[in-house]
């Protein structure tokens, strides 16, 4: 069986690692596409193809077609315009492919959208951290009125983004640049930021959002068209070399299998939760592989692996194997010659 994984993230490294790890039987063939020829993941597949860059999105679907008919491709598990690839099932089955979107498309245009996912979001038992959308500084300064009498700290970020680029505690106390001679990461000056917004006029809608200072848990997951067929939490901790913590709470585990039927969740994907008052609160959901899914796996569930069987051949012919709680995990740098 043929499976490609075009252009995304650097997590398809560790997945095809951890794929080709289960797959003793040699099922499936992995193919891997990039624009960068270089990329560490072209020496793990079975085969490597180079990307076309400068497409738009319509003629990277036509391309995507054209690729799969090409390399007589079974399974496509798409990274690069996974939401423009999410509607276009149907001109994939035409031709014998079977796609694994994350969730359908209207779904994934709503998480990447995090005002809109926020506001649609109801889930008791991790609820989403008080916000407000702005986007101009009149915006800004009526959510901060609203906020900061109940809050001891705000922050920003934008409502579309990744990596958590453009998030940023506001320091009431200290300017952009003593935070930054001090070393001081993820801080905006409020007065510096209040200036800078107004010399923008309007700009990307932000939100403005208490900040939660509780621990952080990511929870690495595979779901089956809604149903949460796998799922381990890491627990970030706070100091640096000190790895992260396998966690299964209970009431995580039961808010990730309410977003997965929610949003109809599928393959692999990631939930972000943090702290807050005591109890978990939602942060977003990830619809693909985590930087950190290699940590998760080696707690016991290879998740890309039971992600694409599963997809392949239906989930009961998948073993998910026991999570080990409480295990210490951490990754770490190779150095590696590229291709």
């Amino acid at each position: 069986m043929r499976v490609w994984y075009n252009r995304t993230f650097s997590s398809v490294y560790a997945a095809i690692k951890l794929i080709r790890e289960a797959d003793t039987e040699g099922r499936f063939t992995i193919i891997h596409s990039n624009a960068n020829r270089h990329t560490p993941a072209a020496r793990l597949a079975h085969e490597f193809h180079t990307e076309p860059t400068g497409l738009d999105s319509d003629a990277y679907v036509d391309w995507c077609l054209n690729f799969c008919r090409t390399h007589r491709i079974d399974i496509f598990v798409p990274g690069r315009e996974a939401t423009t690839l999410a509607a276009e099932h149907a001109r994939f089955a035409d031709i014998g492919v079977r796609v694994l979107s994350a969730a359908p498309a209207d779904m994934l245009k709503l998480v990447h959208d995090k005002a809109r996912f926020y506001a649609e979001t109801v889930l008791p038992e991790a609820p989403v951290a008080e916000f407000r959308r702005f986007e101009t500084l009149e915006q800004f300064d009526a959510a901060w009125e609203a906020l900061r009498p109940r809050h001891a700290k705000l922050c920003v970020k934008p409502s579309h983004g990744i990596y958590g680029q453009g998030f940023a505690i506001v320091d009431e106390q200290r300017s952009s640049a003593a935070l930054l001679l001090g070393g001081v990461e993820y801080h905006v000056g409020y007065d510096d930021l209040r200036r800078g917004l107004d010399t923008m006029g309007a700009f990307k809608t932000m939100l403005l959002m208490e900040f939660l200072d509780g621990p952080e848990y990511s929870v690495d997951c595979v779901g089956d068209h809604g149903r949460l067929a796998a799922a381990v939490v890491r627990r970030k901790l706070p100091h640096g070399g000190s790895g992260q913590i396998i966690d299964m709470r209970q009431d995580i585990l039961d808010a990730t299998a309410r977003l997965c039927a929610d949003y109809r969740l599928n393959g692999v994907f990631n939930a972000q939760f943090r702290e807050g008052g005591g109890r978990p609160r939602l942060l977003e959901i990830n619809p693909r592989m985590s930087g950190g899914i290699g940590m998760a796996c080696l707690a016991g569930p290879n998740l890309p692996y039971i992600a694409l069987r599963g997809f392949a051949d239906g989930f009961e012919q998948v073993h998910v194997a026991p999570v080990s709680n409480g295990m210490r995990v951490a990754e770490l740098s190779t150095p590696t010659e590229l291709p």
